[in-house]
């Protein structure tokens, strides 16, 4: 009896299971075929309400639930080049009368920043309005907000404005308590990323290039503030220094902001512009459906502009959705340039570096492509070391001004473990050999002096071949180009003074000059986003679960950047191209 009540509750329970996956995935389907059916319809008189107070990313994560009750992922990333598009479609609706920006804590780098700030520049072209409103805002949410026509800053609130820092973590007092010695082999002075493991503070050099870029990137952040306020930039440098902005009233007598309000004295002023009754409701348009209202325009004619997205670390295998998978790239590459249709590839990229061999696959197959045609590299908020190596070998380079690149440098980095389980857990090691070094590398007892020397010799090897390709690359002499790789970090802008970038803009602007280094007259042309969407059937597994990010930020809270980082411990095999893991500029 007890045997069969066992199958009998086994089979409720599979049967209960198989209902609840049905039901989802039927949900799924009828979402997703309601949206293919026919595209959103937007009402006259609107206003397009654009909130940039979550994460931003090079595309958006395609949701099969979107707009499904609580599988449509409110806090869902939003895509760069979707929030663009959106902003240049806007411009032209005539539905369409104005923008309303909350942008007080954008999730996004600098580069991110100014792609959309410039699209925001130009849909004020069209004399529609742009009115933003913040209960706070920090310097890289008023970077946006300052083109608004109003600036509204609620009267409780505060304006951040008091320079920008960049905060590093280090580890060598929690690698020292566990009794983990890291061995560290590397190439370039300014190669910081093992500094966490083996300082307690920055070293003088990595010190030198941080207080350089943060300084490129705040002198060009005040030159475009002051000219979109009318505010000169050494008033905005001192108010920085002495901590002017206190409180709302102080951003408004210095002319940061339009308005000190509330978000309801704001729509009144929305409902002015629309003319309005102060009773009736004002049409606001999200992002999410005022993108299902339209055809992104890509152009016309069976000429193609192929435009290859990889995002995040880079590693061997297949991309993910934060992670540039060579593989992967390598197909998408070699697809475009096989592709006779195809003529002419962008390759964007938004990485710090990653795993040097993948890297250095993905730069042979670029070689490769531009042999058949135009290969333009755009960089996003970082293309540094094994970034800046997919890119080297483009014919030409774009960078926005405040982008971070270079970091030209090699490390390698293998932590001795010995001591830690024999200390901590009680676990020890003992070994038989052929030869010598059949052991080697190993993380589980010192090495010899000997193995130390190969390794710092294949480091050495590596960096040569990426100083050697990337002089090769840039028509650079081989001394010239090592006097500013060493592992040093640039902006844009310094970058195009040393020859490591060809032009300042974004990625419209890498796609104009693709399009003119293929012959491509503007409207010629189509653009082919690759690697393309996920299959629906992968989007709904994807979409059952969050990302561990996600668990772990929900389960951590403000732990969880520091267990993320120690996590990435387990993705540096081999020798690495990287930049320092975690680097926020506030």
């Amino acid at each position: 009896m007890l045997q069969f009540l066992k199958y009998v509750l086994a089979t409720v329970v599979g049967l209960i299971l198989f209902s609840v996956i049905g039901f989802i995935l039927l949900a799924g389907l009828g979402a997703a075929f309601s949206s293919s059916s026919g595209k959103q319809s937007i009402s006259d008189n609107g206003v397009l309400k654009i909130d940039l107070d979550k994460p931003v990313q090079e595309r958006t994560t395609e949701n099969p639930f979107k707009g499904f009750g609580t599988f449509g992922g409110p806090n869902d990333a939003i895509g760069l080049i979707d929030i663009k598009e959106a902003l240049q479609h806007a411009k032209t609706d005539d539905k369409i009368k104005g923008i309303y920006l909350t942008a007080a804590t954008p999730q996004a780098g600098w580069a991110s920043l100014e792609e959309i700030r410039n699209a925001l520049i130009d849909f004020k072209t069209s004399k529609k309005f742009v009115y933003a409103y913040g209960e706070t805002m920090t310097e890289k949410g008023y970077y946006l907000a300052s083109v608004a026509d109003k600036i509204y800053l609620n009267p409780a609130g505060d304006l951040e404005w008091n320079g920008l820092d960049a905060e590093l973590s280090f580890f060598k007092g929690t690698l020292d308590k566990l009794n983990l010695k890291p061995e560290i082999f590397r190439v370039g002075e300014f190669k910081s990323a093992v500094e966490p493991f083996i300082r307690e503070n920055m070293s003088e050099p990595n010190r030198l290039q941080y207080t350089s870029f943060l300084n490129s990137i705040n002198d060009y952040t005040l030159v475009r503030v002051a000219q979109s306020r009318g505010l000169r930039v050494d008033s905005l440098k001192r108010y920085a220094d002495n901590l002017t902005i206190r409180e709302p009233n102080d951003a408004l007598r210095t002319k940061l902001v339009t308005n000190v309000g509330y978000q309801d004295e704001v729509e009144a002023l929305i409902r002015q512009q629309l003319k309005l009754e102060e009773k009736k409701k004002i049409n606001y348009v999200s992002l999410s459906k005022y993108q299902d209202s339209y055809d992104a325009d890509e152009g016309s004619g069976s000429n193609r502009i192929a435009v290859i997205i990889a995002s995040g670390d880079i590693n061997s295998g297949k991309s993910g959705d934060n992670s540039i998978g060579s593989e992967t790239i390598v197909k998408e590459l070699r697809k475009a340039r096989l592709d006779d249709k195809v003529k002419a590839i962008v390759l964007r990229v938004n990485s710090g570096g990653g795993s040097a061999l993948a890297s250095d696959v993905m730069y042979r197959e670029v070689e490769l492509a531009k042999k058949a045609k135009p290969v333009i590299g755009s960089m996003s908020d970082y293309a540094a070391s094994g970034g800046y190596y997919m890119l080297m070998g483009c014919n030409k380079i774009v960078a926005e001004p405040n982008t971070i690149t270079g970091s030209i440098g090699v490390f390698s980095l293998l932590f001795n473990t010995e001591n830690f389980f024999k200390d901590k857990v009680g676990v020890t090691f003992d070994r038989v050999k052929t030869n010598e070094n059949a052991d080697f590398p190993s993380g589980t007892h010192e090495m010899s002096p000997f193995q130390k020397q190969v390794l710092q010799r294949q480091t050495e090897r590596i960096y040569a071949q990426f100083t050697s390709k990337a002089a090769a690359g840039r028509k650079l002499p081989i001394d010239s180009l090592r006097a500013i790789a060493g592992g040093r970090v640039w902006t844009g802008t310094q970058g195009k003074a040393l020859g490591l970038v060809d032009q300042l803009g974004g990625l419209d602007d890498a796609i104009k000059l693709a399009a003119q280094s293929a012959k491509l007259k503007s409207g010629d042309y189509r653009l082919k986003y690759q690697p393309g969407k996920k299959p629906f059937f992968d989007q709904i597994m994807s979409s059952f679960s969050d990302s561990d990010e996600t668990r772990m930020q929900a389960q951590l809270g403000e732990l969880a950047p520091y267990v993320k980082y120690l996590k990435k411990l387990k993705t540096l095999e081999g020798v690495q191209m990287r930049m320092p893991f975690e680097m926020e500029i506030r």
